[in-house]
C-alpha cells in the first residue's frame, strides 16, 4: 500500500545524505519534497500541514542542525511523526464486557463488510480462542445472507439463520434476535454485517441509529476501502458524526491503495485503525501495528511481522525433525518442497523482502517477478519426480532429468542447475547446523 510512498521519500533522504550538515535551507527543501509526497499519497492536506509543521519544529532543533548525519536525524524524526500519525500504539479490540460482546460492522457498498465479517470470525477463533457468532443483517443486496452463511461454514462458526425467502423483515430486528440466539448458543462475540450504505443517506443512517439503540453494540467498526483514498475519510467522518464509530478495518490494501485513507483517519477521525484486510483468502486479516507500518514506509523493514508469519507456520516439533535431517545430511528434494510451500503461505517474494531491513534497496533494480518466476519453475521441476527421486536425488540421471524437463517445461539445463542449487544449500544449511551443534552459533540452533 505504501510502496509509492515509500520510494518518494527514500527519494528525499537520499538527497540529504548528499548534505555534510543539516541546514534550514535543505530542511525547508526536504519538508517540501516530503509535503508533495504526502499529497501524492492522497493524505488529508490539513493532515499534511500538521505533519510537516510538527517535522519543522524538531528538525530546526540545535542538536539536528549540529549533527553529522542529517539523513539518519531526519528520518528518526519522520519515523516519530509517522508512528505518531497512524496511531501511536496498536489498538485492540475491547472484548472484555460480558459476553456476548457485540460488533457490529458499518460501511459502504462494496467496501468488503461480508467478508471482513468471516475474516474477523475467523481471527476471533483462531487467534483469540473466542466463540464468535456471525448475524446476517445486510437484507438489501442479493445473497448477501447466502454469502455469510458460506463464509461461515468456511470459518466453522455458528451463523444465525435469517430467512432468504423475501421476507427477511427489519435488519433491526433481525440484529436483535440474532444477539439473543448468540446469548443462547453460549458465544462470546457477535459479530453484526450490517447493508452497505452511504454516509449521505439519511433513512438508512437513520436504520444504523434505530440498530445501535437496539443492540447496544459494545464497538463499531468502519469497514473501509483503502482504494478510495482520501474519500474513505470522508466516509468514516459521515458515519462517526451519526453512530460514533470505535474503530476502522482498512479492507484492499494489497491492491494500488496510495495510502493516504491509513495515514489520515486516525487525525481526522480519533478513531484507531484496528485490523487491515491484506487479500481475499479469510485468513488475510492482520493486526495494525503503527509502528510497523511506518518502518515499512520508511524503507526499514517489518522483522517482527515476518517472525509472526513464520511462527504461524512452523511449529518447534517441526523444526526439530528438520534439523535433525540437517545433521544426518538426509535433507531431500521432498523437505525442499515442503519448505517452499511453506514459504508460499507466507506470502509474495516482494512482500518478504519488503519486510526486511533494507528490503527497499535491495530490490532496487532486481525483478522481483523473475524471482518469482523461479520459484515457479523449481516447483514444477520437483513436481514432476517420483517420490524415489526426491527422497533419492542422487538416482537423477540423464534420462531421468531428460524426462523431468519435459514434464515440468524446462529445459535439461534448468535441471542441472536447480540441482546443483539445492546441493550447495544443503551442504550451506548442514555446516550452519554443525556450527550451532558446537555452541558458536549459539542460541540460533
Amino acid at each position: 500500500m505504501f510502496e509509492s510512498l515509500g520510494e518518494k521519500l527514500e527519494s528525499v533522504f537520499r538527497r540529504l545524505r548528499g548534505h555534510g550538515k543539516l541546514t534550514e535551507k535543505n530542511i525547508e527543501d526536504a519538508l517540501r519534497e516530503v509535503r508533495l509526497a504526502l499529497l501524492e499519497a492522497d493524505v488529508n492536506f490539513k493532515v499534511v500541514k500538521d505533519f510537516i509543521d510538527r517535522i519543522k519544529g524538531q528538525a530546526l532543533g540545535q542538536e539536528v542542525l549540529a549533527s553529522l548525519t542529517p539523513e539518519q536525524y531526519f528520518i528518526k524524526i519522520v519515523h516519530a511523526e509517522l508512528v505518531a500519525l497512524l496511531g501511536g500504539e496498536r489498538a485492540e479490540l475491547n472484548l472484555a464486557a460480558a459476553p456476548p460482546v457485540v460488533l457490529m460492522l458499518v460501511g459502504l457498498n462494496g467496501s468488503g463488510k461480508t467478508t471482513t465479517a468471516g475474516k474477523l470470525a475467523r481471527y476471533l477463533r483462531t487467534e483469540l480462542k473466542r466463540s464468535p457468532y456471525l448475524v446476517p443483517a445486510d437484507t438489501y443486496r442479493p445473497a448477501a445472507i447466502d454469502q455469510l452463511q458460506i463464509i461461515a461454514k468456511d470459518v466453522g462458526v455458528p451463523v444465525y439463520a435469517t430467512p432468504q425467502d423475501g421476507s427477511a423483515g427489519d435488519p433491526v430486528a433481525i440484529a436483535k434476535a440474532g444477539v439473543e440466539a448468540a446469548r443462547r448458543q453460549a458465544c462470546d462475540v457477535v459479530i453484526i454485517d450490517t447493508g452497505g450504505r452511504l454516509q449521505i443517506d439519511d433513512e438508512l443512517m437513520t436504520e444504523l441509529e434505530r440498530m445501535r439503540t437496539a443492540v447496544n453494540p459494545h464497538q463499531v467498526l468502519l469497514v473501509a476501502d483503502a482504494m478510495t483514498g482520501q474519500e474513505a475519510v470522508n466516509v468514516a467522518t459521515g458515519f462517526h458524526a451519526r453512530i460514533a464509530l470505535d474503530g476502522v478495518v482498512l479492507t484492499k490494501v494489497e491492491g494500488d491503495a496510495r495510502g493516504g485513507a491509513a495515514l489520515s483517519l486516525r487525525s481526522v477521525t480519533g478513531k484507531p485503525i484496528l485490523f487491515v484486510g491484506v487479500g481475499e483468502k479469510l485468513d488475510a486479516l492482520e493486526a495494525f501495528y503503527p509502528d510497523r507500518a511506518a518502518s515499512r514506509i520508511l524503507g526499514m523493514g517489518d522483522m517482527l511481522s515476518l517472525i509472526e508469519k513464520a511462527e504461524k507456520l512452523y511449529d518447534q516439533k517441526q523444526a526439530e525433525i528438520l534439523e535433525k535431517k540437517l545433521r544426518k545430511n538426509q535433507f531431500t528434494l521432498e523437505d525442499f518442497q515442503d519448505q517452499l510451500r511453506m514459504l508460499k503461505k507466507m506470502g509474495s517474494m516482494t512482500d518478504l523482502v519488503a519486510m526486511l531491513p533494507g528490503g527497499k534497496k535491495l530490490m532496487q533494480g532486481t525483478d522481483m517477478n523473475a524471482a518469482e518466476r523461479e520459484f515457479k519453475r523449481i516447483e514444477a521441476i520437483i513436481s514432476s519426480m517420483t517420490r524415489e527421486e526426491r527422497q533419492k536425488p542422487e538416482i537423477l540421471n540423464g534420462g531421468r532429468r531428460r524426462r523431468i524437463a519435459t514434464g515440468s517445461g524446462t529445459s535439461v539445463n534448468d535441471v542441472n542447475r536447480f540441482l546443483k542449487q539445492y546441493l550447495d544449500a544443503k551442504k550451506m544449511m548442514r555446516k550452519f547446523t554443525q556450527l550451532g551443534a558446537k555452541g558458536k552459533l549459539g542460541k540460533w540452533f
